[in-house]
């Protein structure tokens, strides 16, 4: 969500008090370490939509880096160093982001961030974040743009920002991944293609697309809804008189839900597919008719199932977090242990302290070489920054829940 990408609260740390008194200075990079043994704070932050509609990913996002950090310090994974978390919301809006990402910059304190949710928001978080030499490690974004240019399509790729990184995989294997399941799989062979013009709904439905004709299937129609509108009947008609068997729908789960009860209003019982951005509850009781059937894919395997991830399952649950860590969770944790990582790295390589200049730049450096097994399995990045880790799933409503029916490795 990848942008959502792909796609938390309790909300964490103010930072005027994590003046590092040793240091003597606040410009950027001079943490150093202090001389009366005390530890030395740093702060990961995180940007993320802790309101409004997609609220109930960005506090996943936010309590379970708030859980890497805790869990960080309880073990003293980096001797002589303090994790923080601050938390900041962009109510999934671009510019709210981009405010965010210059409010992090300006704190000295801060090593790393994770988020955001949104590709759009992630967009114009990158350059601020570069320019810095801020390391950011979203667990949503989908938009292969933000990892291999904007020409990605074409074969031509770029890293735009070598700060950029991510947990999550890229649209380019979600989308292609459900067109091969809806055809294969699902059997299906006329889909109806719809998105919400924005830049993660709008891209998965392309690539979707374009997989899903390459394997004999037809798109019999598109159309566009537009984000927090309700009424999407002419589009439900119009998949109605189209003779669709299925829909495929690039968007959230506000616009998808009410997309899909309104289709089904109209006697068309056929099923609504889409990505990660509506792979959430919301998307099954944003509709007043059965969702049965509808499809949705995600990224990674379901947490619940993965060995790698019952400790952490465990430990939110023991955290006392008041929401869910929900479908970013585990790669929220990934996200920011990756970071701690990367810091561990930087303070060993410097005499177990941190680099009085030039902190951030060398942590962007150890996060490009970070390795280890992570709640969502082996977590390192190539490249580009994008995640080696292409597990996918494919999730079905039935009996009013998503239950995950295909996982697979998705090699391109």
């Amino acid at each position: 969500m990848r942008h959502r990408s792909l796609l938390v609260l309790t909300t964490v740390i103010t930072t005027g008090a994590l003046t590092l008194t040793a240091c003597g200075s606040r410009d950027e990079g001079k943490t150093g370490d202090k001389s009366d043994g005390a530890k030395t704070v740093v702060v990961i932050g995180v940007d993320a939509p802790l309101t409004g509609s997609l609220s109930a990913l960005g506090q996943g996002i936010k309590n379970s880096v708030d859980l890497a950090a805790k869990t960080a310090n309880k073990n003293n994974e980096v001797p002589g160093i303090e994790f923080k978390v601050e938390a900041l919301d962009d109510q999934a809006v671009p510019a709210s982001g981009q405010a965010n990402a210059t409010k992090l910059v300006g704190n000295k304190d801060v090593i790393g961030v994770v988020g955001p949710l949104n590709s759009g928001v992630a967009q114009q978080m990158q350059g601020v974040f570069a320019s810095a030499k801020l390391a950011q490690v979203s667990p949503a974004n989908t938009n292969p743009s933000l990892s291999q240019g904007d020409n990605w399509g074409k074969g031509e790729f770029k890293r735009p920002f070598d700060t950029y990184f991510r947990t999550a995989a890229t649209d380019v294997v979600q989308g292609k991944f459900a067109a091969q399941y809806l055809f294969k799989d699902a059997g299906k062979k006329k889909v109806f293609v719809v998105d919400d013009k924005q830049t993660y709904g709008a891209g998965l439905a392309a690539i979707f697309s374009d997989e899903f004709k390459k394997l004999g299937g037809e798109i019999v129609g598109t159309d566009h809804v537009t984000v927090k509108e309700t009424d999407f009947s002419s589009t439900a008609d119009k998949v109605k008189t189209s003779g669709a068997d299925s829909v495929y729908f690039g968007g959230q789960y506000p616009e998808g839900g009410l997309l899909a009860d309104q289709i089904k209003k109209t006697g068309a019982k056929i099923p609504l597919m889409g990505g990660d951005g509506i792979q959430d509850p919301a998307f099954i009781t944003a509709s007043g008719e059965a969702n049965e059937g509808d499809l949705s894919t995600s990224i990674g395997y379901p947490v619940e199932k993965l060995d790698t991830a019952k400790k952490f399952i465990a430990d939110y649950a023991a955290g006392g977090y008041k929401d869910p860590y929900a479908a970013y969770g585990g790669y929220s944790y990934d996200a920011g242990w990756s970071v701690i990582q990367a810091v561990k790295a930087v303070v060993a390589a410097n005499n177990g302290k941190l680099p009085a200049d030039g902190a951030r730049a060398a942590v962007v450096a150890a996060l490009a070489k970070v390795s280890f097994e992570g709640v969502t399995g082996k977590v390192s990045f190539d490249q580009y920054g994008d995640t080696t880790n292409k597990q996918l799933t494919v999730y079905k409503v039935e009996g009013g829940k998503w239950i995950d029916v295909k996982s697979d490795t998705f090699n391109q």
